[in-house]
């Protein structure tokens, strides 16, 4: 197959998700869609390695991710970040549940080996599954290994479609309090215009118009996500480089060194997430028939158990802090597939109910840095943690 062939057989996979997710409102995700045609297609006719050969696995998709989350960091201001301490709580809640309900129920139907390896997968973050499949590897336990793999593949499959439904219900909420006068389009000054960046931290002074051009856009992201990337790896990554690169993009953003989303501005954007979502498909690729019939049943079952916990904790702490269950149960579920599906879920959403511009709008600013935040912290810092910890039990 040639690039080229490579290239147009995933774009049409993510095209005919975008038109089912477009006729049903939303109610069907593209992602969902996406999934189920990859892997379908990698069980008959698609080479395995098809990411790779249309030139969009990696290393370009890791060049991706750091250029996206810094991105992602310019959307937001540094009150807001630290405003996000609820969604913190809520996420982290929702993973507390998720442990409980696994290592109590699950462990007595299952058994404490089964739940070991797929809890932390479970989690969303690809470290803590490598971690658990090469622990039962080493025990001459390669079914379980395959649960650790298999259970990160597949758990997408129950986020995707309970996070629509949640959003879409949220996003309701929301709009009839917007239309009602209840609430407002409420944005940081220095949020409004993208090219002044007007702030009150701002040292940089504005870009004058005729440097501003898509190699200046891009060379002043990648400085930034390099100098997070470089910050993580002299602290051993103490705090994942995916939360710095976030964090980098603030305060970028926030001093006038980069301007409000960047990628949207060199135009690069649409290209970069394409290539993320190619890469999170392509991990489809590893989950054979045989593997999913071999382990089905404790797959399913710890799933289950798993999120019925999560949204439990979840909603509970969340209506403490004052969240729709919707959305609690929204930002919890990010753990089940993280960056950049989180993403993409939001705005399926909020083009699925908004009427204009800046309904979207107010959607997007209401519901995306909750649902950014929450997926960072459970598939990039608490998957880690909660490997760590089930590890031990190998």
């Amino acid at each position: 197959m040639s690039i080229i062939m490579a290239f147009c057989v995933v774009l049409v996979i993510l095209t005919i998700g975008d038109v089912v997710s477009a006729k049903t409102k939303a109610f069907i995700p593209s992602v969902f869609v996406s999934a189920i045609l990859f892997l379908a297609g990698f069980w008959t006719f698609l080479p395995k390695d098809l990411i790779d050969i249309s030139g969009m696995g990696m290393p370009f998709a890791l060049l991706a991710m750091y250029l996206l989350i810094t991105h992602m960091g310019t959307m937001m201001s540094v009150s807001e970040l630290i405003s996000q301490w609820k969604t913190i709580t809520i996420a982290l809640m929702g993973i507390v549940g998720m442990c409980i309900g696994t290592m109590t129920i699950g462990r007595l139907i299952f058994g404490l080996d089964a739940v070991v390896a797929g809890t932390p997968p479970l989690t969303g973050g690809i470290v803590a599954a490598i971690m658990m499949s090469d622990g039962y590897a080493a025990k001459g336990m390669p079914d379980l290994a395959v649960l650790a793999i298999v259970m990160y593949v597949m758990q997408g499959f129950a986020g995707y479609p309970l996070t629509a439904i949640c959003l879409k219900k949220e996003g309701k909420r929301l709009l009839s309090l917007f239309r009602r006068g209840e609430m407002t389009i409420e944005k940081p000054q220095e949020c409004k215009n993208n090219l002044t960046n007007k702030s009150k931290y701002m040292i940089f002074p504005p870009l004058p118009e005729k440097y501003q051009t898509t190699y200046m856009y891009l060379a002043k992201l990648g400085l930034v996500a390099w100098a997070a990337v470089s910050f993580a790896a002299v602290t051993n990554e103490v705090v994942s480089k995916y939360v710095v690169c976030l964090i980098f993009g603030v305060i970028a953003s926030e001093v006038g060194f980069l301007e409000r989303k960047p990628l949207n501005l060199s135009g690069s954007f649409g290209l970069l997430m394409t290539s993320l979502m190619a890469y999170v498909f392509a991990q489809l690729a590893k989950a054979t028939p045989q593997m999913l019939i071999q382990i089905v049943v404790p797959l399913l079952g710890i799933i289950v158990i798993g999120v019925t916990g999560m949204a439990i904790f979840s909603i509970i702490v969340g209506k403490k802090l004052g969240y729709s269950k919707e959305m609690a149960f929204s930002v919890a579920l990010t753990a089940l597939y993280g960056f950049p599906p989180n993403y993409i879920l939001t705005d399926e959403a909020a083009k699925a109910l908004a009427e204009t511009p800046e309904e979207k709008e107010f959607l997007m600013d209401q519901m995306l840095p909750k649902m950014l935040v929450g997926g960072f912290t459970t598939v990039t810092i608490a998957s880690v943690l909660i490997a760590g910890i089930f590890i031990k039990f190998l």
